[in-house]
């Protein structure tokens, strides 16, 4: 493993920036085909099975705030994510009235290492959506283009699953998919008597081994902690560490980039970045540079990397870059179950996401949105994590209102902990992931007003949710409370009402943002070719969200990495070519 910088005049054949799920594929696929690599990462190394970076099975008093969460571990102490929606340093800025948080992953194997696992594949209908509703734009490539590379990161990786015939949820190479918990079985009693479909979950958790490198799931349902024993994916462990084992790759980390740095012809040479170690600025030299930095931070790459021959930004002669941001639309409701008050206790832990969860199953024709969405549940005897027993009150107000006696035990010492040993288990909850109509006007911008502490300017978001979006959200949330009377639940909380967009979260709070380097056949509407070539730079590829031209209602993590792996497939064919 190097951090250190090559020589002056000396020269890789290709630099990856970011080491997420596309860039770690890239780093994979171009340095077992034998070419030199670097990958340059703006966060610090990370590996879960190094005791320095394990949290997985750590007990809450080894954490001064008992796992509570801080502004560079949003979602606590115990959690894998380094990074977040702020970091000290690195601002972004909005227009006036709109709402985008961004969260930005700052370590080896960027947002994977924390992520809920969910491995979905696209459908062949989520490429032609156009030509089924009229709005937004087909890609450029079908199911048929992309299903080989499904196929393979499916084998390389490993997702449990099973083989439903379901059209627009096409199934893949599954590993044994674990069975419903009990809270799961609760719901799909709920959803059954309302025709909503319930399987199995298809998630990247190895549930047998598959390989000599990586252990099998014991089921301690902490993925979001990172697996010491490698069973979960995550592009650090799967991809980037093993392509250093085996090829020729540098990996250098705390490296903002700046820039990708071209030639008199417009070419792209290198990239130009600061080192948060020295904060001063270096450049590397390639014949070749993938993009893997995330939706934005690949967008905001590409407007600062300015030149004679690409005076609005590299590859940003249409004006596109940046444009047609969209995130997945999100909503949740959550409830308690009363037979379950009182259960015996065992251990149920199982993997760390869920068991089983809800496709879409509805005709968008009959609706008053245009797109779908998948329905995810939660719930159970997991670790309690931070903050468990602080709504101990409200349960028990719902408990005095529905069932006319209040708690027995009292509210602290030992009636507080016969409480909440009784409670424990009861609650369950749903959250729905749907898809975005992609818009020209939403997208984001370099705001050459401020910069970061690196002295980069930074990006400023332009977002609004449509009623599209609001509508959907409404669909929901009038799903979520049927589903969970019919499962015996007691709501908690109001219903979320228009004044809420229907509990609909702000665009960015579900991380999975795209769209903003997108495909097409077309240079004066997309930036990129059905390849992930820029068409105004020939040896620049972007291989993380940017290039998808719609988001569908599915974690876009499994299609990042096949578009990244038939990316590489292309890169590799047209180095050899002496095309790049």
């Amino acid at each position: 493993m190097s951090f250190q910088i090559k020589s002056p005049g000396e020269a890789y054949d290709v630099i990856i920036v970011g080491s997420g799920a596309g860039g770690g594929m890239a780093s994979k696929i171009l340095s077992e085909a034998g070419f030199s690599v670097a990958v340059v990462e703006a966060g610090g190394d990370f590996d879960p099975a190094k005791e320095e970076d394990r949290t997985q099975l750590r007990p809450p008093w080894e954490s001064p705030r008992r796992g509570a969460s801080t502004r560079n571990r949003p979602f606590g102490d115990f959690d894998a994510a380094i990074g977040g929606w702020d970091i000290d340093g690195e601002p972004y800025t909005r227009t006036e009235g709109t709402e985008f948080d961004w969260f930005r992953s700052r370590m080896v194997g960027g947002r994977t290492n924390h992520w809920g696992r969910i491995s979905l594949r696209f459908g062949p209908n989520d490429f032609k959506r156009k030509s089924i509703d009229g709005l937004g734009d087909n890609w450029p490539i079908g199911y048929e283009d992309i299903k080989p590379y499904y196929d393979k990161v499916d084998q390389l990786i490993g997702v449990f699953g099973s083989k439903e015939g379901i059209l627009n949820e096409p199934d893949g190479y599954f590993l044994p998919p674990p069975k419903p918990r009990l809270h799961e079985l609760f719901i799909k009693k709920g959803a059954d008597k309302m025709n909503v479909p319930v399987i199995p979950s298809r998630l990247s958790i190895l549930t047998k081994p598959i390989n000599n490198d990586r252990g099998a799931c014991f089921f301690c349902n902490q993925c979001n902690r990172a697996c010491q024993a490698y069973a979960d994916f995550s592009s650090g462990t799967c991809l980037v560490k093993p392509a250093m084992k085996k090829g020729k790759v540098d990996l250098y980390t705390h490296a903002m980039v700046r820039k990708v740095t071209t030639d008199e012809k417009g070419l792209a040479t290198g990239v130009s970045y600061i080192s948060k170690v020295d904060m001063k600025e270096y450049k590397l030299k390639s014949r070749v540079v993938v993009l893997g930095a995330s939706a934005c931070e690949s967008a905001r790459i590409m407007l600062n990397s300015k030149s004679s021959n690409h005076p609005d930004g590299l590859g940003n002669g249409s004006g596109m870059v940046g444009r047609y941001l969209h995130d997945s639309t999100g909503s949740d409701r959550m409830g308690f179950i009363p037979d379950l008050l009182g259960r015996k206790k065992y251990n149920e832990d199982g993997v760390g996401g869920m068991h089983v969860y809800t496709p879409w199953w509805l005709d968008n024709s009959k609706l008053n949105f245009a797109r779908g969405y998948h329905i995810e549940y939660w719930g159970g005897m997991s670790m309690p994590s931070y903050g468990f027993g602080f709504g101990m009150d409200t349960i028990r107000k719902y408990i005095t209102d529905e069932f006319g006696k209040p708690s027995q035990n009292g509210g602290y010492g030992a009636g507080l902990k016969k409480d909440i040993r009784s409670y424990f288990g009861t609650m369950v909850g749903m959250s729905g992931r749907g898809e975005s109509i992609p818009r020209y006007e939403n997208y984001c911008e370099i705001d050459n007003n401020t910069v970061d502490k690196y002295g980069i300017p930074v990006l400023k978001f332009n977002y609004n949710w449509t009623d599209q979006e609001i509508n959907q959200a409404k669909h929901m949330q009038d799903t979520f409370e049927e589903v969970l009377t019919n499962s015996g639940a007691v709501l908690m909380g109001e219903k979320a009402g228009p004044d809420s967009k229907y509990g609909l979260h702000a665009p960015g709070r579900i991380i999975h943002e795209v769209g903003t380097t997108r495909m097409g056949d077309n240079p004066n509407t997309s930036v990129l070719n059905s390849n992930c070539q820029a068409h105004e730079c020939k040896n620049l590829f972007v291989v993380d969200g940017g290039p998808f031209v719609s988001q569908a209602d599915k974690n876009p993590t499994w299609t990042i990495l096949a578009l990244a792996w038939r990316t590489s497939d292309f890169i590799v064919g047209e180095m050899k070519k002496k095309n790049i």
